[in-house]
């Protein structure tokens, strides 16, 4: 299914299950009956997105981490990694300091709304995870692996991830183990498109488990839950427009010295094309040709770092995901700490490695966020409703931003690398 016909699909259900969900609201009718028969419809949705999110992160970190240029690229491609992996950072950073400031699902009318979803005994187990301290977190990342799949640890997962494909990659570099590990990687890239396949097939279901959520959600709760949207899409394009507009220019007015929006003005096709599409591999093209055309860059750079930011560069997605956070943690009465802040940066951003070359990748993240806090099932299929009705808006800002911070990574890099023509 091409994924325009499945946004557009996505779209019409989510605003069909929000009108008829609205209607049942403002009719004031028993709705327990519809709540028993469609329910279930997005529970299999969310069931099916619990079921293959660790295979997605598990197999696409690796295959991601093992393809990293090492002895080709040397200290140019190290320093391409560092920018995106700093950019990935700021944007996180940006996007919890938003979340804290509009706060999206305060207040008291809504807090009262939101009362009946709190499990308490999830909350504790929730708050007593939030008491943990910024040790005890950094020790459960190297927790055993199969014990960390077993318990859903995501941090763990994702650095043992990262380890391994990074082991690979450098073991592949010594005669005796490099057709034995070329093999291996293929059987790995095989089980992964077999994973995608999968996840194709939960997207095509999509549709049906984002009605049933949406009219249910609304039926249930009505008009409080407009507030949140308002606040989260304002909230999150607030962001990428400063992402865009203040953070990428800072970086590049600080360590570049040049005016960072003659750049901007340059790349302004690639960002319209992301903006359009709202696809990175749809504006790749556009990005190559306008880094060597109109930014000067080498090839030798540009055909490297931007494919490179495609896949492990999602700084819009590193932006929104905070704000949901944020959201289910006022829903759910969940304590918000500096630790629980921190743990929430460190997973986006590490996640974020590998995500932006699997379908549906913005979603495996916050499926990644949200199992992270503990929440229930039932507690997640709210969460995940919200985030499918309001993708088709949000995306098309986050493309935006991510091919943005490719083309700003590759050029800063290339410019302190002296590998920008000056004189063209």
């Amino acid at each position: 299914m091409k994924k325009k016909n499945l946004v557009l699909q996505v779209f019409i259900a989510f605003i069909a299950g929000l009108v008829l969900g609205v209607v049942l609201w403002l009719a004031k009718v028993d709705i327990s009956g519809y709540v028993k028969i469609v329910s279930p419809f997005g529970q299999v949705l969310v069931a099916m997105l619990k079921m293959i999110v660790i295979p997605v992160i598990f197999l696409s970190l690796i295959d991601g981490a093992a393809s990293v240029p090492t002895k080709e690229f040397g200290k140019i491609g190290i320093k391409v990694i560092v920018w995106y992996f700093l950019t990935s950072l700021f944007a996180a950073v940006l996007g919890s300091v938003l979340a804290i400031g509009f706060n999206p699902g305060s207040g008291e009318a809504q807090q009262a709304a939101w009362k009946s979803l709190i499990n308490t005994q999830n909350t504790s187990e929730i708050a007593s995870k939030a008491n943990n301290s910024l040790a005890d977190v950094f020790i459960s990342m190297f927790q055993n692996p199969f014990k960390a799949l077993a318990d859903g640890n995501f941090l763990a997962i994702i650095v043992f991830s990262i380890a391994f494909g990074l082991a690979l990659k450098m073991i592949s570099e010594r005669a005796e183990y490099s057709t034995k590990v070329k093999t291996l990687l293929e059987i790995i890239d095989v089980a992964k498109e077999a994973i995608f396949k999968i996840v194709d097939w939960i997207l095509a279901y999509s549709p049906i488990g984002v009605f049933a959520l949406t009219s249910v959600n609304f039926a249930s709760y009505g008009s409080s839950l407009f507030g949140p949207y308002i606040k989260l899409t304002i909230g999150v394009v607030l962001g990428i427009v400063a992402m865009v507009l203040i953070v990428y220019p800072l970086m590049m007015a600080v360590t570049l010295k040049v005016n960072p929006f003659k750049v901007l003005m340059k790349i302004k096709e690639p960002m319209l094309t992301a903006f359009v599409t709202r696809s990175s591999a749809a504006a790749l093209p556009v990005s190559l040709r306008v880094a060597k055309e109109d930014l000067k860059i080498s090839e030798n750079i540009s055909s490297f770092a931007l494919p490179l930011g495609s896949t492990i560069n999602m700084d819009g997605v590193c932006i929104h995901l905070p704000m949901f956070a944020i959201l289910a943690a006022n829903m759910f009465g969940v304590k918000v700490t500096f630790v629980s802040l921190s743990v929430l940066v460190l997973t986006t951003v590490l996640a974020s490695v590998g995500a932006g070359g699997v379908p549906g990748g913005s979603l495996m993240l916050l499926f990644i966020i949200l199992q992270n806090m503990k929440l229930s099932p039932d507690q997640i299929a709210i969460i995940v409703g919200l985030a499918l009705g309001i993708n088709p808006i949000l995306d098309m800002f986050e493309t935006m931003n991510n091919v943005t911070g490719d083309i700003v990574c590759t050029y800063s890099v290339a410019k302190l690398s002296g590998l920008v023509d000056e004189d063209e």
